[in-house]
């Protein structure tokens, strides 16, 4: 499916007169190794963004507790739209009345390695073990290390689709679970959200044709 398809949902729901979001219409350049992202989206309902790159879009689920180094933390995860690559640097205020309205920083960022692989342990296309609904991955991130799994069931709030995201094998000697996102910190800025927020309210917004 082409970039323009896949990103048809995520530009249909946002004004980009309003938001700094990006639309995705500037090509970004894959990295050699795919990125991952984690955002805390302080919104109508405070939550954690997801991002894994999955070809030339960033395939994307809502993690209400945000993931956990703890192999004990079985954390559900609700699938969103694919988001542009451009969004992985995403971080600021997303106006009232917009789409996902509220503040958004940059918790974790940094490259995965797919590990799925099928019964005979030869491996599988990550795109394709999404699609089939349990991949393995190991994340290399400022704050998430090591090997975690996406796994797909049915019965989610709603009955809407969700998902399991948990970390595999050994848990930390420090750092288990996931930090209060209003003390987090960014990993691009080391704001948090209140900062980046503060920040935010005096900063013109650059598309506004009354700048």
């Amino acid at each position: 499916m082409a970039t323009d398809d896949r990103l048809r949902t995520y530009r249909g729901k946002r004004d980009f007169g309003r938001t700094r979001e990006p639309s995705g219409d500037a090509a970004t350049a894959a990295a050699e190794r795919p990125r991952f992202v984690v955002q805390i989206h302080d919104a109508r309902r405070m939550h954690f963004d997801f991002r894994l790159q999955v070809g030339d879009v960033l395939r994307s689920w809502a993690v209400p507790k945000g993931p956990s180094a703890d192999p004990g933390d079985k954390r559900m995860a609700v699938p969103t739209e694919d988001h542009p690559l451009a969004y992985e640097d995403f971080e600021g205020v997303i106006p009232e009345g917009e789409y996902g309205g509220g503040t958004v920083i940059v918790w974790d960022r940094g490259t995965y390695e797919p590990l799925s692989h099928d019964r005979r342990g030869r491996p599988v296309d990550f795109a394709e073990s999404l699609e089939q609904g349990h991949a393995s991955l190991r994340l290399h991130g400022s704050k998430l290390r090591g090997a975690y799994a996406l796994t797909r069931f049915r019965g989610g709030a709603d009955g809407e689709e969700a998902w399991l995201l948990v970390h595999k094998g050994a848990a930390r000697t420090a750092g288990h679970g996931t930090p209060d996102p209003r003390r987090a910190r960014s990993v691009r800025t080391g704001r948090t959200l209140a900062q980046v927020r503060a920040d935010d309210q005096d900063a013109p917004n650059p598309r506004s044709p009354f700048r």
